[in-house]
């Protein structure tokens, strides 16, 4: 599961009230492939410069390829960290899930 909108129950009810959904599209994506993918995500924080050492990696390695300025991981894409959040979502989404099935 990515996470997308509306993400709690209230939001979608809230979403339900407002507009009458023709389509609800719920990817589900296995977590290894988005922890492979987020993990390995880095950013250049002065520019938001987003670099994936798997498909999109800098040039030299750590460092931004515009200004050769270290990058960083953000905490919550460490893995240990991003499999909580996707234990987390997966216990949110549920309810949402279940009311568009």
């Amino acid at each position: 599961m990515c996470p997308g909108f509306p993400r709690t129950l209230a939001q979608a009810q809230a979403l339900n009230n407002l507009y009458q959904m023709d389509l609800v599209i719920n990817l589900n994506i296995p977590y290894e492939t988005l922890k492979e993918r987020l993990s390995d995500r880095w950013i250049h924080p002065a520019s938001g410069r987003v670099y994936n050492m798997g498909f999109n990696p800098p040039q030299v390695q750590g460092k931004d390829d515009v200004t050769g300025e270290p990058l960083i991981q953000h905490d919550d894409d460490k893995p240990e960290a991003l499999m909580a959040r996707l234990r987390h979502y997966k216990e949110v989404a549920k309810p949402v899930i279940d009311l568009y099935k």
